[in-house]
């Protein structure tokens, strides 16, 4: 359902936070806060601040990308906020900004709350924004969406942690690569929105008067902004070596049941042969004397066959080499 709110905020405080039905008082700045916008809400503050029609289709069509434009009598942008809906899914929202020279719009979902944690801003944390110029509002925004994606890494990197310590108690499973594989491409898409906020800030702050106060919240943005961009970087190495370790464990599980099976080997190995030499029927155990040429030459074959695979090995350097041992002793 559409809610629309009127914030009239100046010198002396904010006045006034109510419906359309107010006039604004004298010298002070109005921020209109639209949330879940009808057709008749979009129409309102087209006709009230002539507002451009392509950006108007824009917002209607709840585009997701963030971006800048400069309209007659005002800046349009979008910003996107982004959090975890569950692990494996992402809810991402946009919120769309029409500033003008003392009038700010608003308009996001009901899922996204602005007007509450600035209007708290204005009141306890910062009342010179009370005084200070509509872009100072418009730039306090930029910078509380940031402090949404700091807490958004928060929340992937307790996830990678989470991961890692799975990795290493629990058995190794398709599903647990596979929901690597996921929070790999949610870092991607994330990274790239950040990338895009980065390109609007980063216009915004070219665009503006170097002299202007304002413009130090815009600069903190960018940095902040930077900050995170390095920062989901330096996470796409974090999950490479987490596969890494991923992987290192599904080799020494291997490793684990190639050694239980090795030793069931060996064990049964004298037992076979000894199984086949005596299952023979040419060997009279009461007889050892008068042995058939025969098993004679299959005792022999045998033989020759294991010295000869012996050397082979030697020679392979799989079994007997004493260059391993010479190279241990050369870094002693």
């Amino acid at each position: 359902m559409s809610k629309t709110q009127f914030l009239y905020f100046g010198p002396n405080g904010i006045s006034y936070l109510g419906d359309k039905s107010q006039s604004k008082h004298t010298g002070d700045k109005l921020w209109i806060d639209i949330q879940d916008p009808s057709p008749e809400d979009l129409e309102f503050i087209k006709q009230k601040y002539n507002l451009d029609e392509d950006s108007i289709k824009i917002t209607e069509q709840l585009a997701k990308r963030p971006q800048v434009r400069i309209l007659d009598g005002c800046i349009f942008s979008i910003l996107l906020d982004i959090k975890y809906k569950t692990l494996k899914k992402l809810m991402v929202h946009g919120i769309y900004i029409y500033i003008g020279n003392d009038w700010l719009v608003t308009i996001h979902t009901s899922e996204v709350d602005i007007l509450s944690p600035i209007k708290h801003v204005m009141e306890k944390k910062n009342k010179r924004l009370l005084d200070s110029n509509i872009l100072a509002i418009y730039y306090t925004i930029i910078d509380e969406i940031l402090g949404r994606y700091e807490q958004l890494l928060t929340s992937v990197e307790l996830t990678i942690i989470d991961f890692e310590q799975k990795s290493l108690i629990k058995r190794t499973s398709k599903g647990m690569l596979e929901y690597l594989d996921m929070v790999t491409r949610q870092l991607l898409i994330i990274r790239r929105h950040f990338w895009y906020t980065r390109d609007m800030i980063n216009f915004l702050l070219h665009m503006q008067d170097d002299v202007s106060k304002e413009l130090r919240y815009l600069k903190i943005a960018y940095d902040d902004i930077t900050q995170i961009i390095n920062l989901i970087e330096s996470y796409g190495d974090t999950i490479n070596s987490t596969r890494d370790l991923y992987l290192a464990n599904i080799s020494l599980q291997l490793n684990d049941t190639m050694r239980i099976l090795t030793i069931f080997s060996v064990i049964l190995m004298p037992l076979t042969l000894i199984a086949g030499v005596y299952g023979m029927n040419v060997l009279d155990l009461t007889k050892l004397g008068d042995i058939p040429s025969g098993f004679a030459i299959v005792m022999i074959s045998m033989i020759i066959i294991t010295l000869l695979l012996l050397l082979f090995f030697k020679q392979k350097r799989w079994i007997l080499d004493n260059n391993k041992k010479d190279g241990a002793l050369a870094y002693e």
